[in-house]
Parts: structure tokens; C-alpha cells; sequence
């Protein structure tokens, strides 16, 4: 389903010297085998780490990114049903006591101060996120929430080149069983186990990006129609258009089927609740979100620009893995975007 080469063992992102695209780099991979030796590029280089957490009525996540210029930390949290929203973000002038590891989950992510606490651990088989924060209207709220990496697990992992000095390295899992709790203020929501399924979704971000970006990202996890099988979706379009790879593809019972062709995305920006819907265009994916929340972000500063629309919702509609099984989804947890970016 796709011609993009498949890396099986580690690879530089960088040649030596950190700056320049190591070609060896370029192709895709079924676990993060890129170490991102990135040195210099000033204003360019992006590191993030983003963690979301979908729980059918509720949805949570956290980010630590060092975008060279401005370091970001936050936690936030939706109740799809009632559309309450909160948690706590955290702006520091050139990322200074900010570090993110250049092999992914091979060091701990940690911040304290100003109202917010965030520690993100690997172990072999597991992520547990632990945060503290306090909300605007003054409320202690806290997770401690764990994130299952079950053997043999896959993730979609790619270089997308749009230049050998423009290049991103992008870690996308999805379908990851979580557990634990958030609690915001007395309010306490359990997340996985007796309270029904709840997925872990991680974007792992490692490149030097142009100035003006777009880019469309959707995702999702949930059981079958029929119930046999546990499918994760991993959608992406626009930023990867005329680079020759992409960030697609599904995720079925932990293996990944890799979409190689350019997915379709049909919605409005102007009223982002109508539904989502996204399509391969060899038909193998059809897929539709009804939004029941539009978390909707916009920043403008002299040079630096952002505004994101970041719908969630339930997918529905059918993907036939690389095996040819087709498989129908009905209403399964998930959300879809398009950020536009001057930074």
C-alpha cells in the first residue's frame, strides 16, 4: 500500500555535522528507530512531545516543546458532553530548563513552577504521565494516568523532506490502552479499566520546519464494528503534500498498514462542527467525524502567528488493512485538525 522504503534498524535523522538531512534517514518505520541528532538551525528546530488521552465523554492531554525561541508546557482537558474546559499552559522565553531526549521516551520529560507540575516517564512497556496544576478559577486539579505499550505494538514513524535543511521526523501512536485518573478540583474522572476503553495517543516531533506551516492531523482509537478488533487511526495531510511520503495510515489489532497516496479531507474551516470526513483515494479508507467539540486556539504576535481549530468527536465509516480485511468503525472515539502557523 505504499512504495515509501521501510527502515528496520536505527538511523541518524542528521548527516554528522547535525544540520543537513542524512538521506539514510528518509523512508518510514514500524517503531521509532530515528535518533535526532539535530545541532544548530536556530529559530528553525522543533522538539515536542505530545501526549492525548480519549475517553469516549473525555479527552486530556499534555505537550512539553522547545521550539528553539519559546518553550511550551501545559495540560488540558475537555468534558465532551457538558463543553467544560481547563487545565493550565506554561510559555518560557527560549525553552530555557527545557530537554527533549533525541531517542524519543529515553528520558524522563519534567517541568515544575508557575501552577504547573508535568512528568513524563518511558518504561519498556508503558508512559505514565503524572501533572499538577491549578485552574483559573483557582481549583487543584491532577492526573496520574498510565499508557500501555503491549508487545509487539506498532506506531507509524516517517522523515517527511521538504528540503535537505527543511525536514520533520514525526513518532505517531495511536490505539495505546490507558488507565488511571484526572481530577479537576472535587470532580474526579476515572480513565480505562471499569469505566470503559479509553486510548493514548503520542506525537513525537523532531525537525526544522519552514516559517508558514498548514497542516490537517486526525487520529482515534476504538473496537470494530463487530467488535474483533481494536483499530487505531492515523491521518495526516497538506504539510506532507509533494515530499513523496506521508503520516498515514491504521493501526489493526497493533500491526500497521502504511498509506502511502496523499488522503483527501473534505470539511470547513468556518464552521468546524459540520462533519469531517477523510478518504484514500485508492479506497481502502472512508472515514467521517461527527465534531461534539471544537477546541479552538488563536495567537497573534508580531512574527509569530498560530491558530488551530481541533475538533473531537466519533469516526465512522470502514479501512481495509494491508491483509485485505475491510473493517467497518462505528462511532469510535477520535478527533481531527488544521493548524496554521507562522513560527
Amino acid at each position: 500500500m505504499t512504495v515509501e522504503p521501510e527502515i528496520t534498524s536505527w538511523v541518524e535523522l542528521c548527516m554528522p555535522d547535525g544540520r543537513m538531512l542524512n538521506p539514510l534517514a528518509l523512508g518510514w518505520s514500524r517503531t521509532p528507530l530515528h535518533r535526532a541528532n539535530l545541532r544548530g538551525g536556530f529559530g528553525r528546530t522543533k522538539r515536542w512531545d505530545y501526549w492525548a488521552v480519549l475517553a469516549d465523554d473525555f479527552a486530556f492531554s499534555a505537550v512539553y516543546a522547545d521550539v528553539d525561541y519559546l518553550g511550551i508546557v501545559a495540560t488540558w482537558w475537555a468534558d465532551l458532553v457538558t463543553g467544560e474546559s481547563g487545565g493550565r499552559e506554561v510559555t518560557v522565553p527560549f525553552a530555557r530548563g527545557l530537554a527533549l531526549p533525541e531517542e524519543p521516551g529515553s528520558a524522563p520529560l519534567r517541568w515544575s513552577g508557575r501552577g504547573l507540575e508535568l512528568a513524563i516517564s518511558d518504561d519498556p512497556d508503558h508512559t505514565r504521565l503524572v501533572a499538577s496544576w491549578s485552574e483559573r478559577d483557582g481549583r487543584t486539579s491532577r492526573c496520574d494516568v498510565t499508557v500501555d505499550r503491549p508487545a509487539g505494538h506498532e506506531s507509524v514513524n516517517v522523515v517527511i523532506p521538504w528540503s535537505a535543511r527543511r525536514f520533520q521526523y514525526t513518532s505517531k501512536h495511536q490505539a495505546r490502552p490507558a488507565r488511571g485518573l484526572v481530577e479537576i478540583g472535587r470532580r474526579r474522572v476515572a480513565i480505562g479499566g471499569e469505566a470503559g476503553d479509553a486510548w493514548g495517543v503520542l506525537d513525537v516531533g523532531r525537525g526544522r520546519w519552514p516559517y508558514r506551516t498548514r497542516w490537517n492531523w486526525g487520529g482515534g482509537a476504538g473496537r470494530s464494528a463487530c467488535g474483533r478488533h481494536v483499530v487505531g487511526l492515523q491521518l495526516g495531510g497538506k504539510w506532507t503534500e509533494g515530499t513523496g511520503f506521508t503520516e498515514n495510515g491504521v493501526v489493526v489489532d497493533g500491526r500497521v498498514t502504511k498509506f502511502g497516496d496523499e488522503f483527501a479531507w473534505e470539511y470547513s474551516w468556518e464552521e468546524p462542527m459540520r462533519p469531517w470526513r477523510v478518504r484514500d483515494p485508492g479506497g481502502r479508507l472512508d472515514l467521517e467525524l461527527a465534531p461534539r467539540f471544537d477546541r479552538h486556539a488563536k495567537v497573534e504576535a508580531i512574527v509569530l502567528g498560530t491558530e488551530v481549530h481541533q475538533v473531537f468527536g466519533r469516526w465512522s465509516g470502514r479501512v481495509v488493512d494491508d491483509v485485505g480485511r475491510e473493517i467497518a468503525l462505528d462511532s469510535v472515539p477520535g478527533f481531527a485538525e488544521e493548524a496554521r502557523s507562522r513560527w
